[in-house]
């Protein structure tokens, strides 16, 4: 399912997207599959881009929405990052397109032994705060709300920007078994 919605200012954009695959082990064959898409856009200028700063933003806001919800912390992994970072990278570059390509080949490419997977991605552009921009719009978004309150314990998250200012998001969440 896709839906699409488009809301313009003068400076700013964010671009959403989220995408769940339930996984069975062994095999890591897929059983559910779904995508959303959404735009919003913001009005506020764009300024130096510190991706880890980003990512770490990223990565306590979804933790303090979680506790808000009485779910969990999700666990940051360095593996799980660097198949985030490198995804988010190559949306950056255009080496991919902007979405879910690629998915189950960046899960099992972390070597971790999982029962379920999910991927959120975002891009934004002319935004002061662009973590709080992309985790924002994922809260209001169905799917990607779902992936975030879901029943995982791992996660990775990757930022990487372009030369036209753009700043890519890859959030992925595992249930390591």
């Amino acid at each position: 399912m896709k839906r699409k919605n488009l809301y313009s200012a003068a400076f700013g954009t964010l671009f959403l997207t989220s995408g769940a695959i339930a996984i069975s082990a062994p095999g890591h064959t897929a059983i559910h599959k779904s995508s959303l898409v959404s735009k919003y856009s913001y009005e506020i200028a764009q300024s130096t881009v510190n991706t880890a700063a980003i990512e770490a933003s990223v990565f306590e806001q979804i933790n303090q929405y979680r506790a808000s919800q009485g779910l969990a912390a999700l666990t940051r992994n360095s593996a799980i990052d660097t198949q985030a970072r490198t995804h988010s990278k190559n949306m950056a570059s255009g080496q991919v397109p902007f979405g879910h390509n690629g998915f189950q080949q960046r899960v099992q490419a972390t070597g971790i032994s999982y029962s379920a997977a999910a991927e959120n991605v975002a891009y934004n552009q002319g935004v002061s705060d662009p973590a709080t921009a992309a985790v924002q719009g994922w809260l209001k978004s169905s799917g990607h709300l779902a992936n975030i309150k879901g029943n995982y314990n791992l996660t990775g998250i990757g930022v990487a920007s372009n030369s036209q200012g753009r700043i890519y998001f890859t959030q992925i969440f595992l249930r390591s078994k």
